[in-house]
């Protein structure tokens, strides 16, 4: 069963409205009634006038701790301090240094009550016993008894806590349980849920915790973990922005207790800014806000609660505004019972039940003023500027969403982003239908149920009743369950865009090398001619030239290309697919076919150039090859393209890479994070030697970044290179979490040394006598170490070697077939169980330890992916025909489908209603997105438009 999705993407949310009369924002004076009444213990500014504290006794530090969050003996009462607001119940506040520690209980946060005046009958009840009941509080949180067996680990910092939900609701100071909500958001275990968050809180990379506390995320994969942690920041996020709005609130004295308890009960963005609207600075003020100033809360309030009571005729004051006859009292009391009925969560979760057992649908339709352009467009277009005619050209593009109806449910996500920007470039106007039957079946419930009046109600008060919950559904309710529907699309497609392009990257990043050969980059052009750039097989620039191979004079220069191939014997030519280069593949295409270049056996292949030319201007690229032209820049980038994909392909911003589709359409900060964290997965999965990979690619590995690889890159050239990974220590800023984080990522391949235990090489003078801050007592080991070229993790050594000996191995024999047949004999005969067990640690510890030992040296995961094609002829889109069985490469993966390049010039598109289960491999069903760039697909011809250039394709098989 597939892992069920959330959004990844924080949204920013539009200030919410509460009435027709606050749709606009007003900076005029606010409103007060002509006679405010004093209020007992409340300022004329409505702010609560502070009372005498009481002394607070000092505890000291030693004793608070052993304490914890203990509540203060019985009797002592302590007022909450406004610079304290923000505290969770039971915490213990650290003040300022003046004032020292000091302890609260739980009460007090939910104890601070606004007195009000009585302008009518004393001793009314409130709203508080109709709304829904406070969670109650879970302070003590354990793992099941499953979830410690899985804690026992070897592992220094898989350790089994009880901190997460404590501290974790200590920090966010809501009122509902962190670990459960994140848990019920994500639908991930909680017990795993609480591990993630207390991984995250001691700073472990992602990576770190995928491969080696697999335990602890029950074996949960970089994608699953990634989504749990953006759900976590949203929680952070709004918690922050809860306790923004409480503090203004405070300052300008709205706060009462029981707003505050409906803020803190929020659990999405929509549903704070729902709450906090009518209170918000700079709109006018709403009508509810002005019937509460005038005092007749208390009248809405005894017309639920105790109607046989009320008397609205007692409530007129002549001469007062808003109070000056009955039906003004009963349009105020109207207004407050409304805004009580929108806020109310039980109402809420009722109507929005009703709403998902319906068919709420949405609908888009083009604007009067897109409308009259597209009519302008029968005009001449001489008459017109360029802007102009590329606005019509945006009109056209939507013209599938003209008219379009759809129900919620069945709106796709690449459907969404199309309507949305149709919305913001004004050409769409959007529209969410709910059904009628909704409302009447919400009034009814609402009479008859949840708003029905406790005690016998006058035939005028009921008809009040109703009118109260008829203009909540329509001037409060529905506004805010659109705005809701419309939120949810966008964040779910926004979901689902940020992971195709992380898998369309991932996919990229992961292709395996070319190695081994020597490869011509080739950047071409028309005017200013064909760019060269021939690498040797590491890389390495032999030669750069430009040719001109499209002109009257190109048998010179197909004659200086043979010259340059045969001379570097280059047999792998690598075009990059920007302008002229079809033409250039004709070239190369025709020559190959002329036997041109023999004796070489002469292939090429097309590779996507995109952000080679942003590269090539950037400050590595100036810094890596200071004396060569950008343009040659360029060509140099193509061929490295092929030749390491993932060391040359992180030089460059993921958003230029070309995948992808909607790009500006999503949150750009959600994208870059989630792009940037999949750059780190698969630089930190593959591992780089850090003896010979670049500064560039050593800020991607997990635990690094740019200021300590500057300083790893510095070391190396200073005192040569790494022996063992223990050295590192010795680096300026490698702390020890930086350490743990990247230690495993980082290979030291031992090639120049044939002893299993060489000694460490003396450091140079100017090394030992530089002393680096704080690094001074560090030790490190003196020998080189073979388990330093595996992913082992330094933390696991003592287990390995002691498994090693268990074998009859040692780390000498690492990759060899005689240790390898030894380790799967013993895990054969004795299981990982019982293996795990003996030695002391977890299952999937020594899984990775087994692995280790049995890879070969300069083991490397892409060797499972598919290489780059290399083809010797050319195909054009007129040999094609219906029904025609292909082989080709998937280009870009898209919310709608999946772009195959055929080896026409022109890609195919396989739609996503072509792409069926039974078409894919078993072990790819549960993607959400199943192709990615990268895969071989077997395709047939659907149908084929060459005047427009598109390729219909059907999806056969994926191929191995």
């Amino acid at each position: 069963m597939s892992r069920k999705t959330r959004t990844a993407v924080l949204v920013d949310y539009v200030d919410l409205v509460s009435d027709e009369d606050s749709n606009s924002i007003d900076n005029e004076e606010e409103w007060k009634p002509p006679k405010p009444k004093s209020v007992p213990g409340v300022s004329a500014a409505g702010e609560k006038r502070p009372s005498k504290k009481p002394s607070k006794p000092r505890v000291p530090k030693s004793e608070t701790a052993k304490r914890g969050t203990k509540a203060p003996k019985a009797g002592l009462k302590e007022e909450k301090p406004e610079n304290t607001s923000n505290l969770q119940a039971g915490d213990v506040q650290s003040g300022s240094t003046e004032s020292g520690p000091s302890v609260r209980t739980k009460e007090e946060r939910m104890s601070h009550i606004i007195s009000q005046s009585d302008t009518g009958p004393p001793e009314v009840p409130s709203f508080a016993n109709l709304t829904a009941k406070k969670e109650e509080d879970d302070d003590d949180f354990t793992f099941d008894e499953p979830a410690l067996k899985k804690q026992k680990t070897g592992c220094q910092s898989a350790r089994p806590s009880k901190q997460p939900q404590s501290a974790m609701k200590g920090e966010l100071d809501m009122n509902w349980d962190p670990i459960e909500v994140l848990s019920t958001q994500s639908c991930v275990q909680r017990w795993v849920c609480a591990n993630i968050v207390t991984l995250l809180r001691e700073e472990n990379t992602l990576p770190f915790m995928v491969r080696y506390r697999k335990e602890m995320i029950n074996h949960m994969d970089a994608d699953a973990v990634r989504d749990v942690q953006l759900v976590y920041g949203e929680l952070c996020a709004l918690a922050k922005k809860t306790q923004s709005v409480i503090t203004t609130l405070k300052k300008d004295g709205l706060l009462t207790a029981e707003l505050e308890k409906s803020l803190r009960s929020c659990r999405s963005a929509d549903e704070l800014d729902h709450v906090y609207t009518p209170y918000k600075k700079g709109c006018k003020v709403t009508k509810v806000r002005k019937a509460k100033a005038l005092g007749l809360e208390p009248a809405a309030t005894a017309l639920i609660e105790a109607p046989h009571t009320l008397d609205l005729r007692t409530w007129v004051q002549p001469g007062t505004e808003g109070l000056s006859s009955v039906e003004e009292v009963s349009s105020g009391v109207l207004h407050i019972l409304a805004y009580t009925i929108a806020k109310d969560p039980e109402t809420l979760t009722y109507v929005k039940t009703l709403c998902e057992n319906d068919d709420v649908s949405l609908h888009s339709s083009v604007t009067k003023t897109a409308l009259k352009e597209k009519e302008e467009k029968k005009e001449p277009c001489d008459n017109k500027s360029a802007a102009q005619k590329n606005k019509k050209q945006d009109i056209d593009k939507f013209h599938l969403y003209f008219d379009f109806t759809s129900t919620l449910r069945r709106v796709q996500p690449h459907q969404t982003l199309a309507i949305n920007r149709g919305e913001s470039l004004k050409i769409l106007t959007v529209k969410v239908n709910i059904p009628d039957r909704v409302k009447k079946n919400f009034i009814c419930w609402c009479i008859n149920n949840r708003w029905k009046p406790k005690m016998y109600a006058r035939d005028d008060h009921q008809a009040l009743i109703k009118d109260s919950v008829e203009d909540s559904y329509k001037r409060l309710i529905a506004p805010f369950l659109s705005r809701t529907f419309r939120t949810n699309l966008t964040k779910v497609a926004e979901k689902e865009s940020v992971a195709m392009f992380v898998r369309n990257l991932r996919q990229r990043l992961l292709v395996c090398p070319v190695r081994g050969c020597t490869v011509m980059g080739v950047d071409p052009g028309f005017r200013h001619g064909c760019k060269l750039a021939i690498l040797s097989p590491t890389g390495q620039i032999l030669h750069t030239d430009v040719v001109y191979l499209h002109g009257c004079r190109n048998d010179r220069e197909a004659e200086k290309l043979r010259h340059l191939m045969v001379k570097h014997s280059c047999g792998k030519v690598v075009i990059g697919n920007g302008t002229a280069c079809r033409e250039t593949e004709a070239f190369f295409a025709d020559l190959i076919a002329k036997c041109y270049f023999h004796p070489l056996d002469v292939s090429y292949c097309i590779t996507n150039e995109a952000g080679a030319s942003i590269y090539s201007v950037s400050p590595e690229a100036i810094k890596e090859m200071p004396d060569l032209d950008p343009n040659l820049r360029s060509a140099v980038s193509i061929g490295r393209r092929v030749q390491d994909p993932l060391a040359e392909l992180v030089k460059i911003d993921p958003k230029h890479i070309g995948i992808g589709t909607y790009q500006h359409d999503v949150s750009s900060s959600a994208l870059k994070a989630a792009l940037d964290g999949v750059v780190q997965e698969c630089v930190s999965f593959v591992g780089v030697d850090i003896n010979i990979c670049s500064e560039v690619l050593m800020r991607h590995v997990a635990g690094l970044n740019t200021g300590r690889a500057r300083s790893i890159a510095e070391w190396r050239e200073q005192n040569g290179p790494f022996v063992n990974r223990e050295q590192l220590k010795l680096v300026k800023g490698m702390g020890p979490k930086s350490y743990q984080q990247c230690a495993g990522f980082i290979r030291i391949n031992q090639t120049g040394h044939s002893a299993e235990h060489a000694p460490l090489p003396m450091l140079p003078a100017k090394a030992v006598a530089k002393k680096v801050k704080g690094k001074c007592n560090v030790s490190v080991a003196a020998h080189v170490n073979p388990l330093d070229q595996t992913c082992i993790h330094p933390e696991s050594y003592d287990v390995a070697q002691r498994f090693l000996s268990l074998i009859g191995g040692s780390a000498g024999q690492i990759g060899s077939a005689h240790l390898k047949q030894s380790v799967e004999q013993k895990v054969a005969n004795s299981g990982m169980d019982e293996l795990s067990k003996m030695l002391g640690t977890t299952p999937e510890t020594l899984g990775l330890i087994v692995d280790g030992l049995t890879q070969p040296p300069g083991f490397d995961i892409r060797q499972d992916f598919g290489q780059e094609d290399f083809k010797r002829g050319i195909v054009s889109i007129q040999d094609l025909h219906v029904g025609a069985v292909l082989t080709g490469r998937v280009e870009n993966a898209c919310l709608f489908g999946a772009f195959v390049d055929i080896g026409v010039g022109r890609s195919g598109l396989i739609h996503k209603s072509k792409i069926t289960l039974d078409k894919l491999p078993v072990g790819q069903r549960r993607r959400s997105l199943a192709l990615g760039p990268g895969e071989r697909v077997e395709v047939r011809v659907l149908n084929v438009d060459a005047q427009k250039g598109r390729i219909g394709l059907d999806l056969i098989r994926l191929l191995h």
